[in-house]
């Protein structure tokens, strides 16, 4: 629907979006990364709804400040790959290098951010099409095929007719937490649900999952902090 900047230091763009189903003006601050999203009810001025934003100013900021700090990425910047921390750098060549603690990325420095997210979404399937793989064969069945996104609200989703979606984000995470999710996923194909005989079915398939699970619930959302411009 568009836009509004509330003015201050810094400025805060505010999303405006009109819902038929909404009974009041609600003001929401993403906690992964901090877009601030205005809904109008059907019916309801714009300029009343602004209003409104601008009366609840500093309570945006407030909880603004709690957010992580967003990391633009671009060499000399830290980001976890598999869990562990590499240090961006610059490499000759024309292939991205992963090593243990440093990332190096060919080409116009300038590219970088482009160059990185390309590899990690790569990364990132070859990873999950090997663990729904492993999966799918200790279950018996077959999936469709699998979608990466950078879904906000969840990190993977299985359809009725058996396609995996999951977000790329979860190649930054710890190995154990992108098998559990694809464990999770996968365990839909067989029941979908979260009954108690879909979580006997993910132990089955995956073995104790609450480590991975209670990682995801305590830092998640910090997979969003890096922003790759692309």
């Amino acid at each position: 629907m568009g836009h509004h900047v509330l003015p201050g230091n810094p400025p805060i763009p505010v999303h405006l979006r009109r819902s038929a189903r909404a009974r009041r003006i609600s003001l929401r601050v993403s906690g992964l990364d901090g877009r601030v999203v205005l809904t109008l009810p059907k019916g309801v001025r714009e300029r009343e709804a602004l209003d409104f934003a601008h009366e609840k100013a500093e309570w945006i900021r407030s909880h603004l400040e709690k957010q992580p700090d967003l990391v633009e990425i671009a060499p000399g910047v830290d980001i976890p790959v598999e869990g562990q921390l590499r240090r961006i750098g610059t490499v000759s060549g024309r292939r991205v290098l992963l090593e243990n603690e440093r990332l190096g990325v060919p080409g116009d420095p300038a590219r970088a951010s482009a160059r990185l997210a390309g590899f990690l979404r790569e990364l990132a399937r070859e990873r999950l099409l090997a663990a729904s793989d492993l999966y799918a064969g200790r279950l018996g069945r077959s999936y469709r095929g699998i979608t990466l996104r950078d879904t906000r609200s969840r990190w993977g989703s299985c359809s009725s007719s058996g396609g995996l979606m999951y977000s790329w984000r979860l190649i930054l995470a710890p190995p154990e937490v992108l098998n559990y999710v694809a464990a999770h996923e996968v365990a839909h194909l067989a029941q979908m649900n979260h009954s108690q005989a879909f979580w006997d079915m993910v132990v089955q398939l995956h073995g104790p999952y609450d480590g991975p699970r209670n990682w995801l619930r305590q830092n998640g959302q910090h997979l969003h902090r890096y922003r790759f411009g692309d």
